[in-house]
């Protein structure tokens, strides 16, 4: 951990960021064909996904279809309901405003600062958790064709909300209006398992006892995304089964990878910095 002073004329921020900075070169030197190919990898995987996603995008009424029958069989298992925690939401802009953001934002900001970090730092972690989300993305993908569903904002006659249509911070556009996402594709939800995912590697790849609160963020974003309107419960725990059969899967299909939580094989030895 770096001490960084607050006072005295030769304490300050510089000496931390040129620390880091110095060890972000060391680690990265002589990776630059490497990280060619990840963003490689990572630009064909979201055409792919992009491809795939359009087969449901037109499919109203087969998804709406699926969401009122998603409905009955939460009842039937006795899930509670979605409006309960969406009615935490209503009416209170000093906590609907922050969850649509975070709906928004943290889903893609978060997969990126933790995939960056795990590749610089902890490279043999970062090769599993790319591999599990590319395992969970494509298994949720099959799905999405499978199953179209309309999320719960979809549904106001269930009395369901669209929060961030409300408050003019949706990332979505009408249902027919061609836009980059398809808002039929709420099972499973890929919030709740990246969330989760990545929570996983971060306490995985850390020692500091300041770690477990990483899984903060699973279970805020499983708030967030059942309170705004977006996900059912079953949305997240269908995830959540995806990614323990990924988990579960990964060392068969992927040999040199030891286990889920041990070391991806070996890796190259990293340029220690001088001093």
């Amino acid at each position: 951990m770096v001490a960084v002073g607050l006072g005295g004329p030769n304490v300050g921020f510089s000496p931390a960021v040129g620390g880091i900075a110095e060890k972000m070169r060391a680690a990265v030197h002589g990776r630059g064909g490497e990280a060619v190919r990840q963003l490689a990898l990572i630009t064909v995987l979201y055409l792919a996904y992009r491809v795939g996603r359009m087969f449901t995008a037109d499919d109203t009424v087969h998804a709406l279809g699926n969401a009122r029958e998603m409905l009955g069989l939460e009842d039937k298992l006795g899930l509670p309901e979605e409006t309960t925690v969406q009615a935490i939401f209503l009416h209170r802009d000093f906590l609907a405003v922050p969850a649509n953001f975070y709906y928004a934002t943290a889903h893609f900001a978060v997969a990126v600062g933790v995939l960056l970090w795990l590749w610089v730092f902890r490279p043999e972690h970062y090769r599993w958790t790319r591999n599990l989300m590319v395992a969970l993305t494509g298994a949720a993908l099959v799905v999405h064709v499978l199953i179209p569903l309309a999320p719960p904002r979809m549904l106001p006659e269930y009395g369901f909300v669209d929060l961030a249509a409300i408050h003019g911070q949706s990332v979505y556009g009408s249902p027919d209006s061609g836009g980059l996402s398809n808002q039929f594709a709420a099972m499973p939800s890929l919030h709740v398992g990246w969330a989760l995912l990545l929570a996983f590697a971060v306490v995985a790849a850390t020692r500091s006892s300041w770690r477990w609160l990483a899984l903060a963020h699973p279970v805020l974003t499983t708030v967030v995304v059942v309170g705004t309107g977006n996900h059912y419960w079953l949305d997240a725990i269908v995830a959540v089964v995806l990614l323990g059969l990924a988990a579960l899967l990964h060392p068969l299909v992927v040999p040199a990878a030891a286990t889920a939580w041990g070391a991806m094989g070996p890796v190259g030895p990293q340029p220690v910095p001088t001093r």
